[in-house]
C-alpha cells in the first residue's frame, strides 16, 4: 500500500495484469513517477512508453521493479523515443515538458497532444498558488481530486478532474489484531504533511502499527515503546495488505496530501477508518464508513470504539468497502480517462 508521494517504494508490489481494450489505442509517452497511479492507468490498455536512461534515474527509470506491470508498459532507450510514434504525452512534473520536447523534437501541446496530471496539493501561498501550467491553454490539467482543482489556481489551462481508481485488493479484513494501522511513507521527512506529529497523541489512546517506507525510526524519534507504536518497514504490497487487514481499524493522519491511496485501499479491504478532516477526506469517507474530523480527540475516541467492539468495526468496514468500490473502482477511473484522452487527442 502506498501514500501519494510521487515516489516509488518497495511497499508496492503485485497487481492484476489484465487490461481492457481502449476505444482507440494510443501510444502514450510518460514517466514512471507515481507507481500506484501508473498501475491503475496501465489497465487502460494504451501502450505506455517509458523512457530509460543507463542510470535509471528519476527521468529514465522505465518500468517498475516493485509492481507487476502488464506488457503495455514498454521501456524505450531515450534515443529511440523519437521514432516511437507517440500519440500523446502524459506529463506529471513541470520539467517533463522540456524533456518531452528534447526526446520528440516536438512541443507538447502544440505539436503533439498533451495532458498534465496534477497529483499533489499546492505548496506555498495556498490558496493563491499558481499552477506551473497556468499560463498555457494548450495543455489541460487533470487534477486527481476536486480539492486540488479548487485550491490550485490553474489560470488559462483547461481543467479536468479524474478521481483515483484502484484495483480491488479484495475483502481481506479480519480485524483480529486489536490495534489501529496507519500507512505513511517517509513520515520523518514529511512530518506535518503526513501528520507524523499526531501519532504521539493517538498512540497514547490506542496502540498503533505503522507501515510504509522510512518508518523504522519513528517509534524511537517519538519516544514511544513498541507496545504503543510498532513499525513495519517497507513490506511488499501483498504482505502489507494482509497485515493491515488484520488490524481492527485504519487511521489516516495526513494533513496535506491530495488523497492518500492508502486510505482508499484500506476502505476497499474492509477496514473502518478514522481520518483527519483535511483535503479530500470528507469526500472519500462518507457517513457510516468511519469518522472524519479535524479533532484528533474525536479520531482517538472512534478508534477506541472500534477496538472495543469488533462487530461495530466489521459493520463499519463493510460499508467502507462498499463506498470505496462505488466511488474509486477501476472501471470508472478508466472510463473517465478514456473520455479525457478522446477529447485531447482528437
Amino acid at each position: 500500500m502506498t501514500v501519494d508521494t510521487g515516489r516509488t517504494t518497495a511497499a508496492s508490489a503485485r497487481v492484476e495484469t489484465h487490461t481492457r481494450e481502449p476505444v482507440r489505442p494510443r501510444r502514450v509517452l510518460m514517466w514512471h513517477v507515481h507507481g500506484s497511479w501508473t498501475t491503475s492507468f496501465l489497465h487502460s490498455g494504451h501502450t505506455c512508453v517509458l523512457p530509460v536512461t543507463p542510470d535509471r534515474g528519476p527521468d529514465g527509470r522505465g518500468r517498475a521493479d516493485t509492481w507487476n506491470w502488464p506488457p503495455n508498459a514498454v521501456e524505450l532507450p531515450w534515443e529511440q523515443v523519437r521514432g516511437a510514434g507517440i500519440d500523446l504525452v502524459l506529463l506529471q512534473r513541470p520539467h517533463e515538458i522540456e524533456l518531452a520536447e528534447h526526446l520528440l523534437g516536438a512541443v507538447p501541446g502544440r505539436d503533439v497532444p498533451a495532458v498534465y496530471v496534477e497529483h499533489n496539493t499546492p505548496r506555498g501561498g495556498v490558496p493563491e498558488t499558481l499552477h506551473p501550467l497556468a499560463e498555457r491553454s494548450d495543455v489541460p490539467i487533470v487534477h486527481v481530486t476536486h480539492f486540488n482543482a479548487l485550491f490550485w489556481d490553474s489560470g488559462r489551462a483547461p481543467v479536468h478532474v479524474v478521481e483515483h481508481g484502484i484495483p480491488d485488493p479484495g475483502p481481506l479484513y479480519t480485524g483480529e489484531v486489536a490495534r489501529a494501522g496507519a500507512v505513511l511513507n517517509e513520515p520523518l521527512r514529511r512530518w506535518r504533511f503526513t501528520g507524523t506529529d499526531l501519532l504521539t497523541g493517538l498512540a497514547g489512546e490506542v496502540p498503533l502499527d505503522l507501515f510504509g517506507m522510512g518508518v523504522e525510526a519513528v517509534p524511537r524519534q517519538l519516544g514511544l515503546s513498541g507496545t504503543r507504536l510498532r513499525a513495519h518497514e517497507d513490506l511488499p504490497q501483498h504482505a502489507m495488505h494482509t497485515e493491515l487487514a488484520r488490524r481492527r481499524a485504519y487511521v489516516h493522519p495526513l494533513r496535506w496530501t491530495s488523497l492518500g491511496l492508502s486510505l482508499i485501499e484500506a476502505m476497499m479491504m474492509g477496514l473502518p477508518v478514522a481520518a483527519v478532516g483535511a483535503t479530500e477526506a470528507y469526500e472519500a469517507v462518507p457517513p457510516g464508513a468511519g469518522v472524519v474530523s479535524t479533532d484528533p480527540g474525536v479520531l482517538a475516541a472512534e478508534l477506541r470504539a472500534f477496538l472495543n467492539d469488533p462487530d461495530h468495526a466489521a459493520r463499519t468496514g463493510a460499508y467502507a468497502r462498499e463506498a470505496a468500490l462505488a466511488r474509486y473502482g477501476l472501471p470508472r477511473f478508466l472510463d473517465d480517462w478514456e473520455r479525457v484522452l478522446e477529447e485531447v487527442a482528437r
